[in-house]
């Protein structure tokens, strides 16, 4: 039994008509009928009764009818669904975000997904990325954006996209450090409290040939989560000094520090290997080109300027 004699069962059904049905199916009459009678030789009974010229249903046609008409338009539905997955217009999505980029990425994700992509069901889960890479070999997430340098390679691991972004220590407006005009010394940010996400070996190895033993994350970071929106919300209501991508919060000061900071983050878009990622992971790449770029923060006066 395949769909195609169904189709057909349902066109004679609906005409009564060999000949009506053929030439709206494009088929000649002895290629429907064969198609019908091989149809009837696989149930085991007759569907129709010829009349005439006229085909009428039996009493099990009649009871087929409704069946066979169920499984077409499930198998339209199958058809179509998998169109718009094809498409990335339906389906399901889960993706990991590293403390940064869950900063740059996550409400435009939300917000692009809710606009254009209803149909798709979008999961995201925020962790560090040792958990998020278990959770993508688990088969818990099919994709991740984090710091690609603190990814560990593996063959079965799969990054692409890489995005730089210049790290900068930020405080508050107002805040005693953004008066210095002259370079500041880490001496000087050490008097406060300093908040981080946790950061990779390369920054770590930055800090310290910049700054000394005591820049070393394990020793320098007071306040620290997985989270960078909570530690911005902290810099910007106390004295903490903010350690982390600089487009994260562009309403604080950058610190100029002697020697200058030089850190970079460089954010990637991580799979499996051959595994088949869901196409509505093109909102994902997409917005990874427009927003995870260095944007310079418009001063207060231009600001003001504007109001």
């Amino acid at each position: 039994m395949t769909l195609v004699q169904l189709r057909h069962f349902l066109s004679l059904a609906q005409t009564g008509s060999f000949a009506r049905s053929a030439a709206a199916m494009h088929l000649t009459q002895p290629a429907l009928s064969r198609s019908i009678r091989a149809l009837e030789d696989e149930l085991g009974q007759r569907l129709f009764d010829r009349v005439g010229r006229v085909s009428e249903l039996t009493g099990y046609g009649r009871q087929a009818l409704e069946q066979a008409r169920e499984l077409v338009l499930s198998a339209d539905d199958l058809r179509a669904g998998a169109r718009r997955a094809g498409a990335g217009e339906e389906g399901v999505l889960r993706i990991g975000l590293g403390s940064g980029p869950g900063a740059m990425l996550m409400t435009p994700l939300l917000l692009k997904m809710a606009q254009e992509r209803p149909r798709v069901q979008l999961a995201v889960t925020r962790a560090n990325t040792g958990l998020l890479v278990q959770a993508l070999r688990d088969r818990a997430l099919d994709a991740l954006v984090v710091d690609a340098r603190s990814l560990r390679p593996a063959p079965d691991l799969h990054a692409q996209m890489a995005h730089e972004m210049s790290g900068a220590l930020m405080v508050r407006r107002g805040h005693p450090l953004a008066r210095t005009r002259a370079g500041i010394g880490f001496d000087a940010v050490l008097r406060y409290p300093v908040a981080a996400t946790p950061l990779s070996d390369d920054v770590a190895r930055t800090l310290v040939e910049r700054y000394g033993p005591r820049a070393h994350p394990d020793l320098c970071v007071t306040l620290r989560c997985d989270e960078i929106q909570s530690l911005v919300d902290v810099a910007r209501h106390s004295d903490a000094v903010l350690l982390a991508i600089r487009a994260a919060a562009p309403d604080l000061v950058e610190l100029k520090m002697d020697p200058p900071l030089a850190a970079t983050a460089r954010f990637g878009l991580v799979t499996l290997r051959r595994r088949t990622a869901p196409p509505a992971l093109d909102v994902v790449r997409a917005l990874m080109d427009e927003l995870l770029v260095d944007k310079r923060p418009v001063p207060a006066r231009a600001r003001k300027g504007r109001a």
